[in-house]
């Protein structure tokens, strides 16, 4: 698994590490001070004591890179704010199929609608449903009732 933190981070973890070391406390010491495995720590030591401090440089994160990025990216989230209406689409509700549409129409860029959530999480954004209300809603009438009304109903003792 990978640990937490960004490369940089992780890579000032390290030169810390062989800081300690080079200090003379024990590897069983530094572990615990940097709540990092021991194992991790022998390693970290081993590599430095064959390579030098290169061999603890910070390595570029794996993985594939992402499809939307940087200029695009930005873009995207600033569709996504000005609403689905603007984007074309009928109603002002965002769904994933809608947003691979717009990725697809304006960047050229399939993404699968199974993945879309993961990437609007990456924006930011959150799933949320639309709250339904009738049109006639009075809300004035509403607030009123539960002030004045509920009360009286709910404080009557029953039979």
């Amino acid at each position: 698994m990978r640990p937490h933190g960004s490369p940089v981070q992780l890579e000032q973890r390290r030169l810390q590490a062989i800081v300690l070391f080079e200090k003379g406390i024990p590897p069983v010491d530094i572990a615990r001070k940097l709540k990092v495995g021991r194992r991790s720590v022998r390693r970290w030591k081993s590599s430095f004591l064959k390579e030098g401090r290169k061999s603890l440089k910070a390595q570029p994160a794996s993985g594939r890179p992402p499809k939307l990025a940087g200029v695009p990216r930005e873009r995207l989230e600033q569709l996504l704010v000005e609403g689905a209406q603007s984007a074309g689409y009928p109603t002002d509700l965002w769904t994933c199929p809608r947003v691979a549409d717009l990725i697809e129409r304006r960047f050229h860029v399939h993404y699968h609608v199974d993945h879309i959530g993961r990437l609007l999480r990456s924006l930011g954004w959150s799933p949320q449903k639309p709250e339904r209300r009738a049109r006639e809603r009075d809300e004035k009438a509403i607030r009123r009732w539960v002030r004045v009304e509920w009360p009286e109903i709910k404080k009557k003792p029953a039979d």
